[in-house]
């Protein structure tokens, strides 16, 4: 299986762009205005990071807004690279936000619960460049959109994995004592990770450099979840 891309997301500052980027990051997770969760800073914080960093970087907003005219606003303010939507969108804006935004990647959460969420996740298969499989309760209050650092259930995200035309991310509570258990029992084509790398709300180096350590032990010739 390969090495699953990595996503570090809740970044705040350059410096932590910097160091997720270095570390080996495939995408930058920037998270903008949200009802609660970790993470958050504004859309000129967000502008200002992406714009110092080398034009590559594939940077991803993280948004709440549910209209595809406010989404497409945020994006052209702050230039990112993709958009991550969180929060209930209608079909139609979906499609909407699609022909508006051409050129950028959309990734769209589903937030785990039941059964019924394969369902969920399959309607949105022909419209989003990804899909990102989240822990939340979009639907309580307040609003969970994310960022809770507790694991869902599993089985119900590895037949999304199998059905999806899409990549897939995985997120929710994985850290590093359950990242090969996650690969194996899911096998997602990427990692979120926002609060297992935090320390006291910083990106921390040495979770980083832990949790690498452990992602690089899954390569084209090995399988998710075997500890050599």
């Amino acid at each position: 299986m390969t090495k699953p891309a990595l996503k570090i997301c809740c970044v705040k500052s350059l410096e932590e762009a910097l160091l997720a980027l270095n570390a080996g990051a495939d995408l930058i997770g920037l998270v903008s205005e949200m009802p609660n969760g970790p993470g958050v800073i504004s859309l000129a914080e967000i502008s200002e990071i992406i714009r110092a960093l080398p034009a590559e970087t594939k940077t991803v907003l993280l948004t709440s807004k549910t209209t595809a005219n406010e989404i497409v606003a945020q994006q052209k303010q702050t230039l990112a690279w993709g958009v991550q939507v969180v929060g209930h969108i209608s079909f139609g804006g979906v499609s909407k936000r699609r022909t508006l935004l051409p050129e950028v990647t959309i990734i769209r959460v589903v937030h785990v619960a039941d059964a019924a969420t394969v369902d969920i996740a399959s309607s949105y298969f022909e419209t989003v460049d990804y899909l990102l499989l989240d822990s939340g309760s979009p639907l309580a209050k307040p609003k969970s959109l994310g960022g809770t650092g507790h694991v869902h259930d599993w089985n119900i995200s590895r037949q999304i994995c199998e059905l999806s035309p899409v990549p897939v991310l995985l997120a929710g509570g994985i850290h590093v004592g359950n990242l090969l258990d996650a690969c194996a029992e899911v096998t997602p084509s990427g990692i979120d990770l926002c609060s297992g790398l935090r320390t006291n709300d910083s990106l921390d180096p040495d979770k980083v450099a832990a949790f690498i350590s452990v992602l690089d032990q899954l390569d084209d010739n090995s399988q998710p979840g075997v500890r050599e």
